[in-house]
């Protein structure tokens, strides 16, 4: 047996890629308080639509206030990529409106649908609990399969989310080469970029968890971004 080839390293002209996870929704609070309550009700309206909580909306802020500090120190980016869904939306118009108020300049900012959360189809808006009792046939085959390839029905996989995010970072490796990049998008998000610059042959990822508004960067070092920091919360 071959013994395996270790990951072939992305090339990239890009100067660094930090991802923020928005802050906290609507929808985290109701997950969790589901998850211990058992409640099965499923709101009306999109996911795309969930607000931000007025802790999620503090949170912006305070990334807020730590990127008006990165921009003032020569560190901020140059281009904001932004998921186009309303919680991330407004995670970067608060951050936005501190950097404005504190004299910095704002990068420009780009909607994507590339960078839009993981969709989960048909269950869209659904609790575990939730889920479970719609249908508990589906739910058993989430269960007994891989996390990273489960595609509910109508949905999408996490390895999904990494094909689109692979073709995201190579359009902007052509159309922002030397830039810094900060991308306001989702927890799936976040994972899938962390395992697009690994490497082409990268092991799949364990899922780990990824904080409202937290942090994650890398920096390009020979035509490679390496990782500097993950899940970074200490602006909170």
């Amino acid at each position: 047996m071959s013994t395996p080839h270790p990951p072939l390293p992305t090339v990239t002209r890009l100067g660094s890629v930090s991802v923020v996870r928005h802050g906290e929704s609507t929808a985290n609070v109701r997950y969790a308080r589901a998850k211990e309550s058992g409640d099965v009700s499923v709101p009306e309206g999109r996911t795309e639509d969930t607000p931000l909580t007025e802790r999620g909306e503090r949170q912006a802020a305070r990334f807020g206030m730590w990127l008006a500090g990165a921009i003032g120190a020569g560190d901020g980016p140059g281009l904001v990529v932004c998921s186009p869904y309303v919680r991330a939306r407004r995670t970067w118009e608060i951050a936005a409106g501190v950097c404005e108020e504190r004299g910095r300049a704002v990068p420009p900012v780009v909607y994507e649908e590339r960078v839009r959360d993981r969709e989960n189809g048909v269950f869209a808006l659904h609790s575990a609990p939730a889920w479970r009792a719609a249908d508990p046939r589906e739910w058993a085959r989430r269960e007994r399969s891989e996390e990273w390839t489960y595609r509910p029905p109508g949905g999408e996989s996490l390895a999904d989310v990494a094909l689109r995010v692979r073709g995201l970072l190579g359009d902007l490796d052509a159309v922002a080469a030397g830039r810094r990049v900060l991308i306001v998008a989702h927890d799936a998000v976040a994972v899938a970029v962390a395992y697009v610059l690994e490497g082409l042959g990268a092991p799949v990822p364990d899922r780990p968890q990824v904080a409202n508004a937290s942090v994650s960067a890398w920096h390009n070092e020979g035509g490679r971004l390496v990782p500097g920091v993950w899940n970074g919360t200490g602006h909170l």
